[in-house]
């Protein structure tokens, strides 16, 4: 959908505003963060539980919440992730059938009272978001799964982030300066409340 594009010119626009800016990625961004990436991602694990692919990303988030975004966000510094537990909820609770509940538990001690102000959903459809990372070389053992699983995937991020006030949709198929200038107006409104 473009989301490290728009991650990176949003990071640029925040620095020349003055503000200090910290990007994190998940799953990863740690040390241990960044052995986990490699165990869920690997495309030859595809014998891989739903039940341990959940708990390898809450492991690896509640690790970066509590060396990286915890910190920065107590240093009053912005904090802009590529994913968080939304992505859990969905891949793993909606597309791997082990439920929105559950997954939000195992998740609930590892991010403690750490909340996004604002989410960006930038929706694409999922025939459009598959023929984009085909282009790639390399796909990771998620991006392999078939049409099905990333209808699931498209279906329960329209769900679960339906109607929440700070979520906003945006449509993928529009120009990336038409998409950075969505993101940057309700980023600057978010910032004059804060």
């Amino acid at each position: 959908s473009g989301k490290t594009t728009q991650i990176n010119l949003l990071e640029q626009y925040l620095k020349e505003a003055g503000y200090e800016c910290l990007i994190t990625r998940e799953p990863g961004g740690t040390v241990i963060g960044e052995e986990v990436r490699e165990l869920i991602l690997n495309p030859e694990y595809k014998e891989m539980s739903p039940v341990t692919e959940m708990l390898l990303y809450a492991a690896s988030r509640a690790q970066l919440v509590h060396e990286v975004i915890g910190p920065a966000l107590e240093a009053g510094r912005i904090v802009i992730s590529d994913r968080f537990v939304d992505s859990s909820i969905v891949y793993q609770g909606i597309a791997r059938n082990l439920g929105i509940s559950t997954v939000a538990a195992v998740n609930a001690p590892g991010i403690g009272i750490y909340r996004p102000d604002g989410i960006f959903f930038i929706d694409l459809s999922e025939a459009e978001g598959l023929r984009r990372k085909k282009e790639q070389k390399n796909l990771d053992r998620m991006e392999q799964e078939g049409i099905d699983f990333h209808h699931m995937v498209s279906e329960g991020y329209r769900k679960v982030l339906s109607g929440r006030p700070e979520v906003m949709k945006i449509d993928g198929g529009r120009s990336i300066d038409t998409i950075q200038k969505k993101i940057r107006n309700h980023v600057d409104e978010l910032l004059k409340k804060k």
